[in-house]
């Protein structure tokens, strides 16, 4: 299951990269275009659409390597086993966090798949796909958590070591 939920948040970073390069050329183009009296049709619409891809694209691949913020400050300053305490509450908020993000997600990409609703402006972009990628990526997150809290709980005092760099 790790090995599959790795290659899956591999994927999609991967896929985030690709929106987000898609995006910033697309915006270059859009500022040339803009200067020369020919802006990019749609290049905000794509943008705001890609960016969902870029965030839930590279979350869970962050979790993996446990390189979200946190304030280490105070996390190393305390002995493991309250290190252990402390990765178990974030990943008990994280996955009730997440929960709640995937299901209200789905809610709205099932409404918007429905209505077809889309982005208001020169093209209309589909919105549901982006719903869904939130979805999916805060499924993954969730998936990855539950992992992390199974770590957290079997290794209890012998927390996972911080990578800095």
């Amino acid at each position: 299951m790790k090995t599959l939920i790795e290659k899956l948040a591999v994927f999609s970073v991967a896929l985030g990269s690709i929106g987000l390069l898609l995006s910033m050329l697309l915006s270059v183009a859009d500022v040339v275009g803009t200067q020369l009296g020919s802006p990019v049709s749609g290049a905000l619409e794509f943008t705001e659409s890609t960016m969902v891809l870029v965030v839930f694209g590279g979350i869970t691949w962050a979790q993996i390597r446990r390189s979200h913020i946190r304030v280490e400050l105070v996390y190393m300053q305390v002995g493991k086993k309250m290190r252990s305490v402390m990765d178990i509450i974030t990943s008990l908020a994280g996955i009730a966090f997440f929960i709640l993000l995937a299901w209200q997600g789905g809610v709205e990409a099932v409404y918007a798949w429905e209505i077809g609703e889309s982005t208001s402006g020169l093209v209309a972009f589909p919105i549901w796909p982006a719903r869904w990628i939130l979805v999916f990526g805060s499924a993954l997150m969730i998936l990855q958590l539950l992992i992390d809290l199974w770590y957290d709980l079997t290794n209890f005092g012998n927390p996972h070591e911080l990578e800095f760099g």
